[in-house]
């Protein structure tokens, strides 16, 4: 039997037994999570699937949680007020190692430009961002439809700042039982996880009621992927939210080595 180290796939030839040459280089807080993520201030259960469970995603991840950003004032209010505050978050994530930035509210797209600007990393603020690409790939006649925690307070600037058509078809879950009642009123810290999908389904069939020619579901919510596949076995159409758009913005930074 062969006592040859193993080939390094990098270098075509085995390693050297004093162990890997090279330089490493240092400069950071923490190695191995790319990805920072700003997270608003809340205590509603972050399920599986929810952005803000750690156990979501297929690779590591920072979090930093900007304090006074509450659902309802980033939803409802604009994020009047607290664009210093995620810019100096969002440098303290790229500090720490973060070599991109997202966000876990799709409400954030107003800051896409100045947090990108601070920061001078890739940053990816909401799931908005996303539906140029949906519509590029739907058949002609088709359009992208949006499902949103808020329909009232998603403003033409909102969808402007992402790149999103302002005539986008809409439908938000303001009228649900559950979702929007714990997510941005805050009312109560546990959540019905059932009545919450029922207020997301109900929100995609008002939406292709209204506009049958709807081709696919963008989620602009980051809450709302635990439910997406319900969605698209319901609506029988492509839902894309910010998990799909996540993992493709950190193939980016990490792409898989096929070597």
């Amino acid at each position: 039997m062969s006592t040859l180290p193993p080939v390094d796939p990098r270098r075509g030839s085995p390693p050297s037994a004093a162990g890997p040459r090279g330089i490493a280089r240092g400069g950071k807080a923490v190695y191995g999570a790319p990805l920072g993520i700003l997270m608003l201030e809340a205590r509603f259960p972050r399920i599986l699937g929810d952005m803000g469970n750690g156990a979501t995603w297929p690779f590591p991840v920072l979090y930093r949680v900007v304090r006074g950003a509450s659902p309802e004032r980033v939803v409802l209010n604009g994020a009047q007020g607290l664009l210093g505050e995620f810019l100096d978050a969002a440098a303290e994530l790229v500090r720490l190692g973060a070599e991109a930035i997202t966000t876990n509210c799709g409400f954030l797209s107003l800051f896409q430009r100045e947090i990108a600007a601070h920061v001078g990393v890739p940053v990816a603020t909401s799931s908005l961002l996303q539906v140029p690409w949906v519509q590029a790939m739907l058949p002609p006649g088709r359009r992208v439809g949006l499902i949103t925690v808020s329909a009232a307070t998603l403003t033409p600037r909102h969808l402007e700042a992402a790149g999103v058509p302002a005539d986008i078809p809409v439908a938000g879950t303001e009228n649900g039982r559950e979702f929007f009642r714990v997510l941005i009123r805050a009312e109560r810290d546990d959540m019905d996880i059932d009545l919450a999908e029922q207020d997301i389904l109900a929100a995609g069939r008002e939406l292709v009621a209204k506009h049958p020619e709807v081709g696919a579901i963008v989620l602009e919510c980051t809450n709302m992927p635990p439910y997406a596949a319900a969605l698209q076995r319901e609506l029988g159409l492509p839902v894309y939210d910010i998990y799909s758009m996540i993992t493709y913005f950190h193939a980016g930074i990490r792409p898989r080595n096929f070597a």
